[in-house]
Protein backbone atom coordinates (compact mmCIF):
# COMPACT_ATOMS: atom_id res chain seq x y z
CA UNK A 1 0.00 0.00 0.00
CA UNK A 2 2.99 2.58 0.80
CA UNK A 3 3.77 2.52 -3.00
CA UNK A 4 0.07 3.37 -3.53
CA UNK A 5 0.11 6.01 -0.92
CA UNK A 6 2.66 8.27 -2.42
CA UNK A 7 0.11 8.49 -5.49
CA UNK A 8 -2.15 10.11 -3.73
CA UNK A 9 -2.84 12.86 -1.61
CA UNK A 10 -2.77 12.69 2.17
CA UNK A 11 -7.11 14.37 3.53
CA UNK A 12 -8.66 14.41 6.79
CA UNK A 13 -10.37 11.09 5.86
CA UNK A 14 -8.28 9.32 3.80
CA UNK A 15 -5.54 9.59 1.34
CA UNK A 16 -6.99 10.17 -2.80
CA UNK A 17 -7.07 11.85 -5.91
CA UNK A 18 -9.75 13.32 -7.52
CA UNK A 19 -10.04 14.00 -11.38
CA UNK A 20 -12.39 16.32 -12.63
CA UNK A 21 -14.04 16.21 -16.40
CA UNK A 22 -16.30 19.07 -17.85
CA UNK A 23 -18.63 17.86 -21.04
CA UNK A 24 -18.76 19.27 -24.53
CA UNK A 25 -21.72 19.30 -27.01
CA UNK A 26 -20.69 15.95 -28.30
CA UNK A 27 -21.12 14.29 -24.52
CA UNK A 28 -24.16 15.80 -24.18
CA UNK A 29 -25.20 14.88 -27.45
CA UNK A 30 -24.71 10.81 -26.47
CA UNK A 31 -26.26 11.81 -23.33
CA UNK A 32 -23.71 10.10 -21.17
CA UNK A 33 -20.50 11.77 -19.43
CA UNK A 34 -18.07 11.52 -16.49
CA UNK A 35 -17.93 14.55 -14.03
CA UNK A 36 -15.70 13.19 -12.03
CA UNK A 37 -13.23 9.75 -10.91
CA UNK A 38 -10.79 9.11 -7.73
CA UNK A 39 -9.18 6.61 -5.79
CA UNK A 40 -9.52 6.31 -1.81
CA UNK A 41 -7.11 4.74 0.76
CA UNK A 42 -9.77 5.35 3.66
CA UNK A 43 -7.55 5.90 7.50
CA UNK A 44 -9.58 4.25 10.34
CA UNK A 45 -11.91 7.54 10.97
CA UNK A 46 -13.29 8.05 7.44
CA UNK A 47 -16.58 8.95 7.32
CA UNK A 48 -18.78 11.07 4.38
CA UNK A 49 -22.07 12.91 4.79
CA UNK A 50 -24.33 12.75 5.65
CA UNK A 51 -24.77 14.88 1.62
CA UNK A 52 -26.22 14.63 -1.06
CA UNK A 53 -24.88 14.79 -4.68
CA UNK A 54 -26.03 15.92 -8.20
CA UNK A 55 -24.59 13.19 -10.22
CA UNK A 56 -24.65 9.61 -9.83
CA UNK A 57 -21.58 8.02 -8.53
CA UNK A 58 -20.30 4.10 -8.62
CA UNK A 59 -18.07 3.13 -6.19
CA UNK A 60 -16.44 -0.11 -6.25
CA UNK A 61 -15.01 -1.45 -3.36
CA UNK A 62 -11.46 -2.87 -3.40
CA UNK A 63 -10.71 -4.06 -0.55
CA UNK A 64 -12.05 -3.54 3.28
CA UNK A 65 -15.57 -2.85 4.37
CA UNK A 66 -18.25 0.11 3.79
CA UNK A 67 -21.03 0.72 6.13
CA UNK A 68 -23.60 2.77 3.71
CA UNK A 69 -26.84 4.57 5.26
CA UNK A 70 -29.54 5.73 2.80
CA UNK A 71 -33.17 6.61 3.70
CA UNK A 72 -33.63 5.33 6.60
CA UNK A 73 -31.22 1.66 5.94
CA UNK A 74 -27.63 0.31 6.78
CA UNK A 75 -26.23 -2.27 4.78
CA UNK A 76 -22.66 -3.15 5.07
CA UNK A 77 -20.44 -3.76 2.05
CA UNK A 78 -16.56 -5.91 1.33
CA UNK A 79 -14.15 -6.27 -1.30
CA UNK A 80 -15.88 -6.76 -5.11
CA UNK A 81 -19.52 -5.19 -3.56
CA UNK A 82 -20.43 -1.69 -5.16
CA UNK A 83 -22.58 1.35 -4.15
CA UNK A 84 -24.16 4.29 -6.18
CA UNK A 85 -25.10 7.65 -4.80
CA UNK A 86 -28.33 8.94 -6.54
CA UNK A 87 -29.02 12.63 -7.15
CA UNK A 88 -30.68 14.68 -4.49
CA UNK A 89 -30.74 11.16 -1.66
CA UNK A 90 -29.32 11.68 1.34
CA UNK A 91 -26.37 9.10 2.23
CA UNK A 92 -23.93 8.46 4.93
CA UNK A 93 -20.92 5.78 4.20
CA UNK A 94 -17.83 4.98 7.11
CA UNK A 95 -15.74 2.41 8.05
CA UNK A 96 -15.96 0.09 10.89
CA UNK A 97 -13.11 0.33 13.72
CA UNK A 98 -10.66 -2.44 13.85
CA UNK A 99 -11.20 -3.74 9.95
CA UNK A 100 -8.95 -3.47 6.96
CA UNK A 101 -8.30 -0.51 5.18
CA UNK A 102 -11.16 0.49 2.74
CA UNK A 103 -10.37 1.09 -0.68
CA UNK A 104 -12.05 1.99 -3.49
CA UNK A 105 -12.30 3.76 -7.01
CA UNK A 106 -15.39 5.56 -7.80
CA UNK A 107 -16.71 7.08 -11.22
CA UNK A 108 -19.27 9.75 -11.39
CA UNK A 109 -21.14 9.90 -14.26
CA UNK A 110 -24.38 11.79 -15.55
CA UNK A 111 -26.49 12.45 -18.42
CA UNK A 112 -30.42 11.49 -19.27
CA UNK A 113 -29.29 8.05 -20.19
CA UNK A 114 -28.24 6.91 -16.91
CA UNK A 115 -30.90 6.48 -14.49
CA UNK A 116 -32.49 3.67 -16.79
CA UNK A 117 -29.12 2.14 -17.70
CA UNK A 118 -28.84 1.69 -13.78
CA UNK A 119 -32.17 0.35 -12.99
CA UNK A 120 -31.26 -2.33 -15.83
CA UNK A 121 -28.12 -3.24 -13.66
CA UNK A 122 -30.34 -3.42 -10.72
CA UNK A 123 -29.38 -0.41 -9.19
CA UNK A 124 -31.93 1.72 -7.61
CA UNK A 125 -32.65 4.52 -5.01
CA UNK A 126 -34.52 2.12 -3.07
CA UNK A 127 -31.39 -0.30 -3.46
CA UNK A 128 -28.54 1.64 -4.69
CA UNK A 129 -26.19 -1.10 -3.93
CA UNK A 130 -25.07 -4.49 -4.85
CA UNK A 131 -23.61 -7.81 -3.78
CA UNK A 132 -19.89 -9.09 -5.79
CA UNK A 133 -20.41 -7.21 -8.97
CA UNK A 134 -17.00 -6.03 -9.00
CA UNK A 135 -15.20 -8.61 -11.52
CA UNK A 136 -11.57 -7.90 -12.69
CA UNK A 137 -12.95 -6.79 -16.30
CA UNK A 138 -15.16 -4.04 -14.06
CA UNK A 139 -11.89 -3.22 -12.33
CA UNK A 140 -10.02 -2.40 -15.45
CA UNK A 141 -12.55 -0.60 -17.38
CA UNK A 142 -12.83 1.85 -14.35
CA UNK A 143 -9.15 2.32 -14.15
CA UNK A 144 -8.91 3.36 -18.17
CA UNK A 145 -11.40 5.47 -17.06
CA UNK A 146 -9.38 6.95 -14.29
CA UNK A 147 -6.72 6.82 -16.84
CA UNK A 148 -8.60 8.49 -20.08
CA UNK A 149 -9.64 11.09 -17.68
CA UNK A 150 -6.52 12.01 -16.10
CA UNK A 151 -5.21 13.02 -19.46
CA UNK A 152 -8.03 15.48 -19.94
CA UNK A 153 -6.29 19.31 -20.39
CA UNK A 154 -8.87 20.40 -23.28
CA UNK A 155 -11.94 19.19 -24.46
CA UNK A 156 -11.95 17.17 -27.84
CA UNK A 157 -13.63 14.94 -29.33
CA UNK A 158 -11.75 11.96 -29.54
CA UNK A 159 -11.64 11.67 -25.87
CA UNK A 160 -15.44 12.17 -25.81
CA UNK A 161 -16.01 9.40 -27.36
CA UNK A 162 -13.13 7.41 -25.69
CA UNK A 163 -15.15 8.09 -21.92
CA UNK A 164 -18.59 7.42 -23.53
CA UNK A 165 -17.61 4.16 -24.64
CA UNK A 166 -15.64 3.78 -21.52
CA UNK A 167 -19.02 4.41 -19.75
CA UNK A 168 -20.85 2.50 -21.53
CA UNK A 169 -18.24 -0.71 -21.07
CA UNK A 170 -18.43 -0.08 -17.55
CA UNK A 171 -22.06 -0.23 -17.25
CA UNK A 172 -22.28 -3.21 -19.51
CA UNK A 173 -20.45 -4.65 -16.76
CA UNK A 174 -22.63 -4.03 -14.10
CA UNK A 175 -25.36 -5.87 -16.35
CA UNK A 176 -26.34 -9.49 -14.60
CA UNK A 177 -26.62 -12.27 -16.84
CA UNK A 178 -29.48 -12.37 -19.21
CA UNK A 179 -32.09 -14.86 -18.01
CA UNK A 180 -34.90 -14.97 -20.44
CA UNK A 181 -37.07 -17.55 -18.51
CA UNK A 182 -38.05 -19.61 -21.28
CA UNK A 183 -40.62 -21.68 -19.41
CA UNK A 184 -41.97 -19.23 -17.56
CA UNK A 185 -42.13 -16.09 -19.67
CA UNK A 186 -42.21 -17.22 -23.14
CA UNK A 187 -43.74 -14.41 -24.76
CA UNK A 188 -40.59 -12.04 -23.03
CA UNK A 189 -37.84 -13.50 -24.78
CA UNK A 190 -39.94 -14.08 -27.96
CA UNK A 191 -40.78 -10.48 -28.37
CA UNK A 192 -36.78 -10.43 -28.11
CA UNK A 193 -36.87 -12.35 -30.93
CA UNK A 194 -39.17 -10.38 -33.20
CA UNK A 195 -37.70 -7.03 -32.74
CA UNK A 196 -34.26 -9.44 -33.49
CA UNK A 197 -36.19 -10.42 -36.78
CA UNK A 198 -37.74 -6.80 -37.86
CA UNK A 199 -34.10 -5.90 -37.70
CA UNK A 200 -32.29 -8.18 -39.60
CA UNK A 201 -34.90 -9.78 -42.12
CA UNK A 202 -33.51 -7.89 -45.18
CA UNK A 203 -30.28 -9.03 -44.23
CA UNK A 204 -30.71 -12.63 -45.22
CA UNK A 205 -30.88 -13.87 -41.51
CA UNK A 206 -31.95 -17.70 -40.88
CA UNK A 207 -34.43 -19.57 -38.53
CA UNK A 208 -31.07 -20.92 -36.62
CA UNK A 209 -29.66 -17.75 -36.29
CA UNK A 210 -32.74 -16.38 -34.16
CA UNK A 211 -32.48 -19.53 -32.39
CA UNK A 212 -28.75 -18.94 -31.49
CA UNK A 213 -29.67 -15.43 -30.32
CA UNK A 214 -32.33 -16.78 -28.56
CA UNK A 215 -30.05 -19.26 -27.27
CA UNK A 216 -32.21 -22.61 -27.77
CA UNK A 217 -32.72 -25.25 -30.23
CA UNK A 218 -34.18 -24.38 -33.55
CA UNK A 219 -37.15 -26.59 -33.00
CA UNK A 220 -37.95 -25.69 -29.74
CA UNK A 221 -37.70 -22.03 -31.09
CA UNK A 222 -40.00 -22.66 -34.08
CA UNK A 223 -42.87 -24.48 -32.04
CA UNK A 224 -42.12 -21.91 -29.24
CA UNK A 225 -42.51 -18.87 -31.91
CA UNK A 226 -45.56 -21.14 -33.54
CA UNK A 227 -47.68 -21.42 -30.65
CA UNK A 228 -47.23 -17.63 -29.53
CA UNK A 229 -47.32 -15.92 -32.72
CA UNK A 230 -49.58 -18.22 -34.91
CA UNK A 231 -47.00 -18.23 -38.01
CA UNK A 232 -43.81 -19.87 -38.07
CA UNK A 233 -40.79 -17.82 -37.67
CA UNK A 234 -39.46 -18.64 -41.55
CA UNK A 235 -42.94 -17.15 -42.88
CA UNK A 236 -42.53 -14.28 -40.58
CA UNK A 237 -38.78 -13.43 -41.80
CA UNK A 238 -40.84 -13.63 -45.34
CA UNK A 239 -43.69 -11.20 -44.22
CA UNK A 240 -40.98 -9.03 -42.93
CA UNK A 241 -39.16 -9.20 -46.10
CA UNK A 242 -42.32 -8.42 -48.62
CA UNK A 243 -43.64 -5.63 -46.72
CA UNK A 244 -40.44 -3.82 -46.96
CA UNK A 245 -40.39 -5.13 -50.54
CA UNK A 246 -43.74 -3.33 -51.63
CA UNK A 247 -42.74 -0.14 -49.47
CA UNK A 248 -39.71 -0.09 -51.83
CA UNK A 249 -41.45 -0.59 -55.39
CA UNK A 250 -44.20 1.71 -54.81
CA UNK A 251 -42.36 4.33 -52.70
CA UNK A 252 -38.90 4.30 -54.21
CA UNK A 253 -37.34 4.19 -57.66
CA UNK A 254 -35.04 1.83 -56.97
CA UNK A 255 -34.91 -1.32 -59.75
CA UNK A 256 -36.43 -4.67 -59.34
CA UNK A 257 -33.00 -6.01 -59.08
CA UNK A 258 -31.42 -2.96 -56.31
CA UNK A 259 -34.52 -4.23 -54.07
CA UNK A 260 -33.93 -8.06 -54.36
CA UNK A 261 -30.40 -7.87 -53.09
CA UNK A 262 -30.95 -4.87 -50.48
CA UNK A 263 -33.63 -7.75 -48.93
CA UNK A 264 -31.07 -10.00 -48.96
CA UNK A 265 -31.77 -12.23 -51.33
CA UNK A 266 -29.12 -13.66 -54.21
CA UNK A 267 -30.75 -12.92 -57.25
CA UNK A 268 -33.65 -11.36 -59.77
CA UNK A 269 -34.91 -14.52 -59.72
CA UNK A 270 -35.45 -15.84 -56.15
CA UNK A 271 -36.68 -12.70 -55.32
CA UNK A 272 -39.69 -12.48 -57.35
CA UNK A 273 -40.00 -16.52 -57.07
CA UNK A 274 -41.04 -15.75 -53.52
CA UNK A 275 -42.67 -12.02 -54.50
CA UNK A 276 -45.23 -13.95 -56.67
CA UNK A 277 -45.90 -16.70 -54.12
CA UNK A 278 -46.71 -14.55 -51.63
CA UNK A 279 -48.20 -11.84 -53.54
CA UNK A 280 -49.92 -13.74 -56.14
CA UNK A 281 -48.68 -10.96 -58.89
CA UNK A 282 -44.94 -9.48 -60.01
CA UNK A 283 -43.08 -6.95 -58.64
CA UNK A 284 -43.66 -4.89 -61.70
CA UNK A 285 -47.53 -5.46 -61.83
CA UNK A 286 -47.18 -3.75 -58.14
CA UNK A 287 -45.16 -0.95 -58.85
CA UNK A 288 -47.27 -0.05 -61.78
CA UNK A 289 -50.38 -0.45 -60.33
CA UNK A 290 -48.84 1.78 -56.93
CA UNK A 291 -50.75 -1.25 -55.26
CA UNK A 292 -50.92 -0.80 -51.20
Amino acid sequence: MSVRLRELQEYEHEYADFIYYTPGDLDREGQLWPVRAGRTIAKPNYQVGPKRIECFSLHLILEGTVVLEFEGQRTELGKDDLFCLFPNQTYHYYTIPGEAPLQMNWIALDGSRILSLLKLAGLTPEKPYSMKRVTPQLKLAAERMLASMAKFERWNPALSLELQGLACEILSGLMPPASRGHDSEPAGWIRECMEFMDLHATEGISVQQVASFAGVHRSYFSNAFTNQVGVSPQKYIQHIRMEKAKQLLVGTDATVTEIALSLGYPNLYTFTRAFKAYYKTTPLYVRASGSN
